[in-house]
């Protein structure tokens, strides 16, 4: 049953004169082979009857009785906790959704949604105001008048303003 590359299979009792996909006397369990691990779901305590009261089973139905266990316990067989695997459970959509939101009402107000590179740019520079200070140089011999174009004004200042004195103390 199921459709194209996702198959499953129904685990049914019926009688052998009957065509293969004629009318089943009884639905025991289900093959799902295209997940991992697979899923397989046996009526154990109507798998027991059926094969006790003389039903056969085919070959592929014994290898999955074989890994849940019930093969062993019909032939008295040491193994009968099978070797079946089950999948993790997958946690609730709802739990998912609530912790989402949790660590949505953590996130800063401001920021939040994306901005064009100009705004984060401009939001940036308010955040973050550039401040420059004046370079500080230290004069030991006077300064011509070609170099102070290029020293600041305020160290010319002080420049003259250190001559002065030392005129004065002369």
């Amino acid at each position: 049953m199921g459709k194209i590359r996702t198959p499953f299979y129904r685990i049914v009792v019926t009688d052998s004169r009957k065509a293969r996909n004629g009318l089943s006397i009884e639905e025991i369990g289900r093959y799902v082979p295209g997940q991992e691990p697979s899923i397989i779901e046996v009526n154990s305590e109507r798998a027991l009857y059926w094969l006790g009261v003389g039903a056969q089973a085919s070959e592929a139905v014994e290898a999955i009785l074989k890994v849940t266990g019930d093969w062993q316990k019909f032939k008295g067989l040491p193994g009968t906790e099978g070797t079946l695997r089950f999948a993790t459970p997958k946690p609730h959509k709802s739990v998912a959704y609530e912790a989402a939101v949790k660590s949505a009402m953590d996130e800063p107000k401001e920021g939040a949604t994306t901005l064009k590179k100009k705004a984060q740019e401009k939001l940036a520079a308010k955040a973050n105001p550039v401040v420059e200070e004046a370079p500080v140089v230290e004069v030991s011999e006077p300064v011509a008048v070609a170099e102070v174009a290029e020293v600041p004004a305020e160290v010319v200042e002080t420049e003259v303003a250190v001559e002065a004195t030392e005129a004065a103390a002369e």
